[in-house]
């Protein structure tokens, strides 16, 4: 039995599709979607759409993570008549933008699982885009076999999770565990899409972290001319991420978010004074 597992495509879809093909060319028995398929990227539309044909056609299964719920959470906001205003806002730049490209499909987002299990004669196959407890606890290389082990269904024999964008696999007791890492924004350095293939053989599961090369150049230009034009200041920091494959809004928000939105200083100051201290 072969399993591909793959997240965090964040509307990157020349990197969607160079997994596609790769996936492809393996020929597995199932292929999971575990979530983030929209956000922070340039082509959220045409990869949602493409995901859903997947899910529809070949019978991929799909979930939904915590970008999708960013974008859920604000059309909700919208429709109940009280959408962020003032720096609160321009912090949602991306998120709102985004929004507008797939408001018509949010149904069909709302309507996809969190998690799933897949069962095989050697165990269950589970995958959450983040943890048990919820879809933005994530799961690091570096945590201990303790802080792993709380985070995880010990009854798994594969524990498949994503959001962190950093790939690794691992056994935490008689389970094992695998970020898959992420298709379309990795942050452990290597701009390559990532993905995870699970193989059931005479001896159990075992996990593979496959890297697949694809044009970041017409990733890089469409984020240039569709999402910085749209998404506002935050976008700059979001390509720069693309670049780099390094996370850091994650460092970000914590300085910034709360001085933007009490008004202290504009998102546009704040991105350029934190991107000037990146580069320094």
């Amino acid at each position: 039995m072969k399993v591909a597992v793959l997240a965090d495509i964040h509307a990157n879809l020349a990197a969607f599709t160079a997994v596609i093909a790769d996936i492809d060319r393996w020929q597995p028995d199932a292929v999971i979607i575990a979530g983030d398929i929209i956000n922070r990227g340039p082509n959220p539309r045409p990869c949602l759409e493409l995901a859903l044909r997947l899910r529809a056609e070949r019978g991929w299964y799909v979930l939904r993570g915590n970008h999708e719920g960013y974008v859920l959470n604000y059309d909700h906001d919208l429709r109940a008549g009280r959408p962020p205003q003032g720096g609160r806002r321009a912090l949602l730049g991306p998120i709102i933008w985004t929004h507008h490209e797939v408001a018509d499909l949010l149904p069909a987002v709302a309507a996809l699982p969190t998690n799933l299990a897949l069962t095989s004669r050697e165990g269950v196959v589970m995958a959450y885009h983040g943890s048990i407890h919820h879809d933005r606890d994530g799961l690091l290389p570096t945590h201990d076999q303790h802080e792993l082990q709380s985070r995880i269904d010990p009854h798994a024999a594969v524990f498949c999770t994503a959001h962190t964008h950093m790939p690794f696999a691992r056994r935490v007791g008689k389970t094992l565990v695998v970020n898959v890492g992420s298709v379309g924004l990795p942050f452990d350095g290597d701009w390559r899409a990532a993905y995870a293939r699970l193989t059931l053989d005479q001896d159990g599961w075992r996990a593979e972290i496959v890297r697949v090369a694809y044009d970041q150049a017409a990733t890089l230009r469409a984020a240039r001319e569709l999402m910085l034009p749209a998404g506002g200041p935050i976008a700059h920091i979001m390509l720069r991420e693309l670049e780099t494959a390094r996370s850091l809004l994650f460092d970000f928000g914590p300085v910034y978010n709360e001085p933007v939105i009490a008004g202290v200083i504009s998102l546009d100051e704040a991105v350029h004074r934190f991107l000037a201290e990146q580069a320094a």
